[in-house]
């Protein structure tokens, strides 16, 4: 993958306080855990307002796509080692099993290819175990940092 020549970074865990706290993410908690060269990985806390399913205590799955659609965004700034607007064109999450009940849900999302215009995600999602996800989710996004051509 080509990185920026320029100078410029972003690193998920300084950028953390300020994205995981405004609008929707915020509203859901979502929570810095890690990160690589062009991973990054958050968690979304159990909580009971998030429940899909009261009885069985199994989280509603839209929190889960939001955590992997912001998980996303960071791993594409991370590659690209800068933060520049992007949108998400298409976001595929194929889920394998509920969450277990009372359990943090990590979504560890990997930027694997940068465009000139797109960025291109890959990632799973789970409740405490890597290797028995959640869900196998990838995306495709839109850099708009460039000028509208006319």
């Amino acid at each position: 993958m080509n990185r920026p020549a320029h100078g410029s970074t972003f690193d998920p865990a300084q950028a953390a306080p300020l994205l995981l706290r405004l609008g929707h993410v915020g509203w859901l908690g979502l929570e810095y855990h890690s990160h690589g060269d062009d991973w990054t990985e958050l968690v979304l806390p159990w909580r009971d307002d998030l429940l899909g399913d009261s009885e069985r205590e199994l989280l509603a799955t839209g929190p889960i796509v939001s955590l992997c659609d912001m998980a996303s965004g960071m791993a594409i700034w991370n590659a690209m080692a800068r933060f520049v607007p992007i949108a998400t064109l298409d976001l595929r999450v194929d889920y394998q099993r509920a969450a277990r009940p009372r359990h943090a849900v990590h979504a560890r999302a990997r930027c694997y290819t940068l465009t000139r215009s797109s960025a291109f995600v890959t990632g799973t999602a789970h409740d405490g175990d890597s290797s028995d996800p959640v869900a196998r989710f990838s995306g495709c996004f839109m850099r708009i940092d460039r000028p509208a051509v006319a």
